[in-house]
């Protein structure tokens, strides 16, 4: 895998990472070092998403509480305590780079729910566009189910696909995937590159935790399938030196693992392959040569619209003639689409008084046939 290639990148960094294991503290100086790894990477224009742990860890800091002995509803207050002051560090060693962030708390829920993930996505992309870095944290205060090792490792892959990023890194406290649990003394060996995740690599996987995170290799293995299924390249490494990003360019050890296909054509084949079409769309041939194109679905060329569907249904596109053309994930409710089908995209607005977007299927939501 070559970094340089990258396009869209996803960096998940664990509270092992964050805090200092003797003082228990922020670690300012590293967070410092991470904005400029990020900075360095937009020089070269790549865009940055970031995946972060830390506020439970924060938060139990900031009121002496004993992370260990803490249930789950006290996890949740503590979170909305720490994740102020998480951000608030963010926020100025990224500033200090001349770099401006945003904060997005999901859950896994979020990812996993068609529609909730869509918005997700939307959001990313649009902070993206507007140059600004999305911090992203798992949403502990309101979660309902117990806060389990290892969620962000799983959050940061099920960002990574929402947002279609080509490589995801996760900042660790080893170099990578070794041949053995390197806590046994073993003779390892460090495993640079994995294309497939067979028994042989699941027996290599270790049970070792830190103080402040709850993460280990089991679950970045997870994270790796799920990355790999979506076209992403993910890599696991030793982040806890100052400026582990650009460390990784320079070639430092870690663990590559490897998908077969790109993002946009896995999540295509994610669209045409796992659902059922639940509605409609019927085109005219100016928006049917568009398409073929590479151009979205707008508004204006749709003719005729059948069934009953929400935003992010999948729904079929067909000509006039009822030639099945593709299927793709619905902009709008079928009633919605009903309103301003026929219009110019500029026209939604006045319409609906409200504008998602201005296409009716996106060109990456939409799968010619």
């Amino acid at each position: 895998m070559k970094l340089e290639d990258t396009k869209r990148i996803v960096i998940k960094i664990g509270s092992a990472i964050l805090f200092d294991p003797i003082s228990g503290s922020l670690n300012k100086d590293w967070l410092n070092s991470l904005a400029e790894d990020v900075k360095f990477l937009r020089e070269r224009e790549k865009e940055v998403i970031i995946v972060s742990s830390g506020a439970i860890a924060m938060g139990a800091k900031d009121l002496n509480l004993d992370m260990k002995n803490m249930k789950l509803d006290m996890n949740q207050a503590v979170s909305s305590v720490g994740q102020i002051h998480l951000m608030s560090s963010f926020k100025n060693a990224f500033e200090q780079n001349e770099i401006k962030i945003s904060q997005i708390l999901l859950t896994l829920d979020d990812t996993e729910q068609r529609r909730r993930s869509i918005n997700a996505r939307r959001t990313i992309d649009t902070l993206l566009k507007l140059g600004i870095v999305p911090i992203v944290n798992e949403n502990d205060t309101i979660a309902t189910t117990e806060i389990r090792y290892g969620d962000n490792d799983r959050l940061a892959s099920r960002v990574a696909q929402i947002s279609s990023s080509d490589c995801l890194i996760l900042l660790s406290n080893i170099n990578g995937l070794y041949s053995a649990d390197p806590t046994n003394g073993e003779d390892i060996k460090l495993i640079p590159s994995v294309n497939e995740i067979d028994q042989d690599i699941e027996k290599m996987i270790g049970e070792s935790i830190s103080k402040y995170g709850k993460g280990g290799m089991k679950t970045k293995i997870q994270a790796a399938k799920t990355a790999m299924l979506s076209g992403c390249h993910l890599a696991i490494t030793n982040g806890s030196i100052m400026k582990p990003i650009r460390s990784l360019f320079e070639g430092r050890p870690c663990t590559w693992f490897e998908p077969n296909k790109s993002p946009m054509a896995a999540r295509k084949q994610w669209i045409a392959g796992t659902m059922n079409p639940v509605g409609k769309l019927v085109i005219d041939q100016g928006a049917a040569d568009a398409l073929k194109k590479g151009s979205s679905l707008l508004p204006a060329g749709v003719k005729m619209i059948e069934g009953v569907f929400e935003r992010g249904d999948v729904i079929e596109v067909c000509s006039e003639d009822n030639k099945k053309i593709g299927i793709g994930l619905a902009g709008y409710s079928s009633t919605a689409s009903k309103s301003i089908m026929g219009h110019k995209s500029d026209e939604i607005a006045n319409i609906l008084s409200y504008s998602y977007r201005e296409e009716m299927i996106h060109k990456d939501d939409l799968v010619l046939l």
